[in-house]
Parts: structure tokens; C-alpha cells; sequence
């Protein structure tokens, strides 16, 4: 039997729950693949529930979301500087994929925002044993505070320094994929000098389309899964969640402050807050009608049939809301190129941008924007529901290529 290592970015559950959909795609194309995980907590634990193998060796690896939480103050994150200062745990991280390398054969690696080892293949493409499939859901980091000459330049140096890695080194990756389409590539350019990313991403990836970990027309039936999942046709239901991580403590105790008013002006109203693995629930003051979990298994499901759901800025969940046609509002953590920039042309192209400044908000006013989006229809465009069959297939093709010599 041939082995796939699927290295999965840790940060949330968006990329476990779409990797692992594009595995389940590529198994049924290569019935004779089996496939490791190479990730951590929350991811390992999400791909553990559903039946896949982590791979032990990645005990040993530094958790990703650590560092993160570690970087962030009152729902601010500057993505970037956190990416920049991470060195010695993508370094670390990338060895304990090397000693794995080195001690097991793998058929093909498939590495989704593996970051850490796409840039050290780059480096040292000598390492590089198997063909490598390299997945991401933006290109490009973007300074995010006018006037900051410093991480402008900064940023237009990471850039740069990606660019000319592909550009010498074009075999390192046997395929890029973007996880998306065309026009949610920011027409932006990398820097002072550089390309602009469409076009650069044009050239140097393709495109498979938004990827789902389920198929929407399943959840279609909202009362029926609503029943299934033990919710009352007289009630109001919202969601609050923010990842799998502690930034976002700040808004779900925002949102836990406006509930009250919400509920004097909806008394069947229930809140629901999802907290995350890493946050105590108990930090939040028990109120009627408000309930808060750790975790939320197939949180994709609860989502689908809620009245509204508040949100961080995160791709996976604001997209997964989109296909399901819910009632939202985001809040993209400050500073955070990705959310602020990347995540929001996406849900514009979808008709779907919500977002919400969080500096705006007092309990009163985040109280009131919630209760209008409620009743707001939905008038979303169709997200497409292939995009994993499409990015297998890709994987599919890198994997039977019979030049490759092992």
C-alpha cells in the first residue's frame, strides 16, 4: 500500500475539517493510499475523533496556537509579526518532520499552510525525497498599519524572498493549489517593485475552488436537523464562537455582556457560546438562556441551522455560514492581514461580507447589529460544493506521475 503525510495547519479546526475532506476525496480516487497526519492540538484531536491516524512522532512538535495567543492583545493579532517571530518553532518543528522523513517512506507529502516546510525545502531543496503538494488560502502578507514604513518593508521583504524561492526552486513544489478562485486573490501588490499577487498567482498556482467539509444540500432541511440536534422550534438560536484558540476571549465576553439586552428584546432567544478547548468556560457569568461549551463536534452542523451566528473573521467558519445561507456577523481580529484584507474580498465576492469593526462595539450597539442581522434576508451567491474532489484529483495526478524515481 502506498502512504500519504497530510501536514495540516494547526491554527483552528478550518484546515483539519477541509484536509480532511480532501483526503476522503483522494482515498476514494487511490483505494490503496494510506494517510498519516502530521498536525497538533486542536487539529489532532478533531482528526482523532473522526477516525485518522496522527502519527505519534508529532508529540514532539511546539504548538502553533501557543505562540499565537501569546502575540495577541484585546482582539488584536498582527498575523504577520506573529508569523515573523516564530522562527525557532518552525524550525523545531520542521527537524521532527525530518526525522520522520528520514525514518519512514511516505509516497507524497501534502502540506497545507505547512509553511515551515515549504520554506526549509526551499532553502535545502536537497531534502526533499517525494513529490510535495503545497495547499494555501491566501498569497501574500500585507502591512496593516498606514504609515508603518517598518513592516511595510518588512513584509515586501517576506514577499519577495517567496517569490524568488518558487522562482529558483520550481520543482520544490510538484503542485501549489489555491483554495479558492481567482477573484479571491487580492489584485494587491506583493510590495514596492514586486508583482501583483493575482497575477503572480496566476502563474505560479491553480485553482480548485472553495473547499467544504460537507455537502450543504445535506443540511438543507433546518427543522429536521434542528430536532436532531436538540433545538426547540420556539426558541431563537445564536452561536458565538471564535476557533480554537484563546484570542478571541475578548469578543465571546462582548458578546456574553449584550446578550442581556438581547434577551429583553427576544425572550426566546438562547446563546450559545463556543469557547474553544484552550478558554475556560467558566469565566463567563451565568445568565437565563445562555450556555457555554468547550467544544462543539461538527460545530458545521449547529451552525446550519441557527438564527445567527457571531463570529471571528476566520475563512472556514464565515464560508461554511455562507453555504449554509445563515444569518451572520464577523468580527476580524485588528491587525490581522488575513481576516482584514484576504477573508473579507472573499465574502464580498460572495455577497457575504459582515463584518463588524469590534473597536465600534459596545454591548448596546453589538446587542442591536445583532438583533437587525437576524431578520435580514440572506442573499448570498452559491458556494461550490466540489472543491475537495477537485483538489484530489490534482493530488491524484502528482501522485501516479511515473517519472518520479523513489
Amino acid at each position: 500500500r502506498r502512504r500519504a503525510l497530510f501536514v495540516s495547519s494547526p491554527i483552528g479546526l478550518g484546515h483539519a475539517q477541509r484536509d480532511l475532506a480532501i483526503a476522503r476525496e483522494l482515498r476514494a480516487l487511490q483505494p490503496d493510499l494510506d494517510i498519516d497526519w502530521f498536525t497538533v492540538d486542536p487539529a489532532a484531536r478533531y482528526l482523532e475523533r473522526e477516525g485518522e491516524r496522527v502519527h505519534p512522532i508529532t508529540q514532539r512538535l511546539a504548538n502553533e496556537s501557543r505562540h499565537f495567543e501569546s502575540v495577541a492583545g484585546e482582539h488584536d493579532l498582527s498575523a504577520f509579526f506573529a508569523l515573523r517571530t516564530m522562527d525557532e518553532i518552525m524550525a523545531h518543528n520542521f527537524m521532527t518532520f525530518v526525522d520522520l522523513i528520514d525514518a519512514e517512506h511516505y509516497d507524497i507529502v501534502i502540506g497545507d499552510e505547512a509553511w515551515d516546510v515549504d520554506y526549509f525545502y526551499h532553502e535545502n531543496p536537497e531534502l526533499k525525497r517525494q513529490p510535495f503538494v503545497f495547499l494555501t488560502d491566501f498569497v501574500g502578507c500585507l502591512p496593516m498599519v498606514d504609515g508603518d514604513e517598518r513592516e511595510a518593508c518588512l513584509c515586501a521583504d517576506r514577499n519577495a524572498d517567496d517569490i524568488e524561492h518558487v522562482a529558483r526552486y520550481p520543482y520544490v513544489r510538484d503542485a501549489a493549489l489555491f483554495v479558492g478562485n481567482r477573484e479571491d486573490v487580492t489584485e494587491l501588490p506583493f510590495g514596492p517593485g514586486l508583482p501583483g499577487i493575482r497575477d503572480w498567482t496566476d502563474r505560479n498556482f491553480g485553482y480548485c475552488g472553495y473547499t467544504l467539509p460537507f455537502d450543504p444540500r445535506a443540511l438543507a432541511d433546518t427543522e429536521r436537523l434542528r430536532e436532531r440536534l436538540g433545538y426547540r422550534r420556539d426558541e431563537k438560536v445564536a452561536i458565538a464562537t471564535v476557533g480554537g484558540t484563546a484570542v478571541g476571549r475578548h469578543l465571546l465576553q462582548r458578546i456574553a455582556d449584550a446578550f442581556p439586552i438581547m434577551k429583553r428584546e427576544l425572550p426566546e432567544l438562547r446563546l450559545i457560546l463556543v469557547t474553544g478547548p484552550r478558554l475556560p468556560s467558566d469565566r463567563f457569568a451565568p445568565a437565563d438562556g445562555l450556555e457555554v461549551r468547550p467544544y462543539v463536534h461538527h460545530l458545521f452542523e449547529h451552525l446550519a441551522c441557527c438564527d445567527l451566528a457571531l463570529v471571528q473573521g476566520g475563512l472556514s467558519t464565515c464560508m461554511e455560514l455562507v453555504a449554509t445561507r445563515r444569518a451572520f456577523l464577523s468580527f476580524p481580529l485588528q491587525r490581522h492581514f488575513e481576516q482584514c484584507i484576504h477573508v473579507r474580498q472573499r465574502l464580498a465576492n460572495y455577497g457575504a461580507d459582515r463584518a463588524v469593526d469590534y473597536r465600534a462595539t459596545t454591548p448596546q450597539s453589538l446587542a442591536r447589529l445583532a438583533l437587525a442581522a437576524m431578520h435580514e434576508p440572506v442573499r448570498y451567491r452559491a458556494v461550490e460544493t466540489d472543491g475537495a474532489a477537485r483538489a484530489a484529483r490534482r493530488i491524484a495526478q502528482v501522485l501516479d506521475n511515473r517519472w518520479w524515481v523513489k
